[in-house]
């Protein structure tokens, strides 16, 4: 299709509201473009410029062999082909003092939104060379530059049509077009499997997941929040109490001092009306503070405002990590006591399918940022007009927190047989805990049947979903080969075990789409044999009769289907396949 967008410098994208003016304190940080050790952000006149994989990767290299508190780290390889890398700024050499919090700061996941990178190169230029090394006596730092480094090399001036620079921007997805924010419970891509693997081993303390928002314009440029906040549901609540309590206090003083407007994570229910409430954007843990929540790691996701400029969002990160490692030095006892106490919880019930409320839990207030509204010729209807201006009047909105349609019970354990090697391979990234079979066994489980699967008629970050509402526990003695495995969820992990393996669970493998298998029935039955079979059970069962002559009166649709009616036989025979929808996981109560 031919492209009629007027010949304009694209990260001047006059069609975006405008920016209200800013002159934070945080622009002291900015080193000038003389610095020998300026990033490439800050050698940009407009501060409006992110550089390049290959520019980034030398610039670090560079860090790392003029200081020894810098050393790069590859964890994992890209689908196509590029290091992963973190940044490790230490004071204890090639093994971290395990008294130490560690923080894991990690951008890229979405590598349009690229704030994180120049933040860190900043903050860690200023470790190492600009006095600030102190920040690592009591905590070590972990930075991931770029997590989806294919993305991020995907560049170009339109890939973020409503965002406020960097002037080029990577693209949102990966490689493999996957939406790495997606993946933190189904593990899917070479990315996220290699972020599990360096959580797992540097244990970090506190996790700080950094994007940039889309949606309505306000006054707050640095909006970051986690699963619990202001009472909300969590899975780790002492993590949370921690996080409400001693965290945002500090770090919004420390971000209003420096100039920023800190705000709580902002998801509007209606772009068009931005008055008409805010909610939770929901509490799944496809998402990183979902998933930290049920893995009791704390996780904080920064939103920083995308219509804010690219200097100012970029400046607001800096603060926000600095302050999490003076926040960690003097509080980090305490957060992992917190961890200790959330891993500990062994809860009887797992809520799960988190789904909007009906009405709000409370009033909040918001700063909000003048509109109007006027008729749209391209569109038909009223659009909205953001005018740049700080609103003076503070806006009072609803706000919708999440609730559960699912409550989920604890098993014992699971048993996963042999041949799933994907689902065993998946579960151990997590860091899941398992009795792996060394020979068969024979044990005595629930299966649950699958009563009325639905195929989605989409997909869905490479898979087909399929949901189920009603399953019915059947027991067995089930005979599991060797590499077979036995999940226990009396483990750290183990309400992540049960959101992964129950399969009304609209996070769990088989909602993802991965047991498509145990939907195909495979052996029939002609019309010649069931029907004088069937007539001979009519015989024979007076209560099967009354139960199909029941189902007949209620049913017209049924009663006038030859097929259905013998299918209705035929599933009452022993020659009905016994494993049709029979889900292969078994549990252990």
């Amino acid at each position: 299709m031919a492209q009629s967008v007027p010949n304009i410098a694209p990260w001047d994208q006059p069609f975006l509201p405008p920016a209200p003016e800013w002159n934070g304190a945080s622009k002291a940080l900015l080193r000038p473009a003389s610095d020998p050790w300026a990033s490439g952000f800050e050698a940009d006149p407009a501060h409006d410029f992110s550089p390049n994989y290959a520019d980034t990767r030398a610039w670090f290299d560079r860090l790392d062999a003029a200081s020894d508190l810098i050393r790069i780290e590859q964890f994992g390889v890209s689908p196509e082909g590029r290091p992963i890398y973190a940044v490790i700024a230490s004071k204890d050499g090639a093994t971290f003092d395990p008294s130490k919090p560690v923080l894991l700061a990690q951008a890229g996941i979405h590598p349009g939104e690229i704030d994180g990178k120049d933040a860190g190169m900043m903050l860690l230029r200023d470790i190492a060379f600009n006095g600030k090394d102190g920040l690592l006596d009591k905590v070590n730092l972990i930075l991931i530059p770029i997590l989806s480094v294919d993305g991020h090399e995907r560049a170009g001036a339109y890939s973020r049509p409503n965002q406020r620079g960097p002037r080029i921007q990577g693209w949102r997805h990966t490689a493999t077009n996957q939406n790495l924010n997606r993946d933190f419970m189904k593990l899917d891509q070479a990315e996220m499997r290699a972020v599990m693997g360096l959580i797992e081993k540097y244990d970090p303390t506190l996790y700080v997941d950094i994007h940039v928002t889309d949606g309505i314009d306000y006054q707050y440029d640095v909006t970051y929040g986690f699963n619990g906040e202001n009472g909300g549901y969590t899975r780790s609540p002492a993590i949370s109490a921690w996080l409400d309590g001693t965290l945002k206090p500090a770090m919004n003083g420390a971000l209003e001092t420096q100039g920023h407007i800190p705000g709580e994570l902002v998801f509007a229910i209606d772009d068009r009306n931005p008055k008409a409430g805010m909610n939770d954007g929901g509490l799944a843990e496809r998402y990183s503070n979902g998933w930290g929540s049920a893995a009791h790691l704390p996780t904080i996701l920064i939103e920083n405002h995308s219509l804010k400029p690219h200097e100012q969002r970029v400046l607001g990160t800096y603060v926000f990590l600095e302050e999490a490692l003076t926040l960690l030095a003097d509080k980090g006892a305490d957060l992992k006591a917190a961890i200790a106490a959330d891993k500990a919880l062994r809860p009887a019930e797992i809520p799960a399918n988190f789904a909007p409320d009906d009405k709000p839990s409370y009033t909040r207030a918001f700063k909000g940022i003048l509109y109007e509204t006027y008729d749209s010729v391209a569109s038909g209807g009223k659009e909205l007009r953001w005018l740049g201006q700080p609103d003076p009047i503070l806006w009072q909105v609803p706000y919708y927190a999440s609730h559960p349609t699912l409550t989920l019970k604890r098993p014992t354990a699971y048993w996963v047989p042999s041949y799933r090697t994907d689902v065993i391979e998946r579960l151990k990234m997590h860091g899941v805990q398992m009795e792996t079979l060394t020979a068969p066994r024979t044990v005595s489980v629930d299966m649950l049947r699958l009563e009325d699967p639905v195929v989605s008629g989409r997909t869905n970050e490479g898979h087909v979903p399929i949901s189920v509402k009603t399953v019915e526990a059947e027991r067995h003695d089930w005979t599991y080969p060797a590499g077979s495995v036995r999940v226990p969820t009396d483990q750290p992990m183990g309400d992540i075990v049960v959101l992964l393996l129950e399969p009304q669970s609209s996070e769990s493998f088989f909602a993802w789409g991965m047991f498509p298998e145990i939907l195909n029935r495979v052996e029939y039955i002609e019309g010649y044999a069931i029907a004088p079979m069937a007539e001979k059970m009519l015989a024979a069962d007076p209560a099967l009769k009354a139960e199909f002559e029941a189902k007949l009166a209620a049913e017209p649709a049924f009663a006038a289907d030859p097929d259905a009616r013998l299918g209705w036989f035929y599933e009452r025979t022993p020659f009905y396949d016994q494993r049709y929808r029979l889900y292969p996981v078994g549990r252990e109560n």
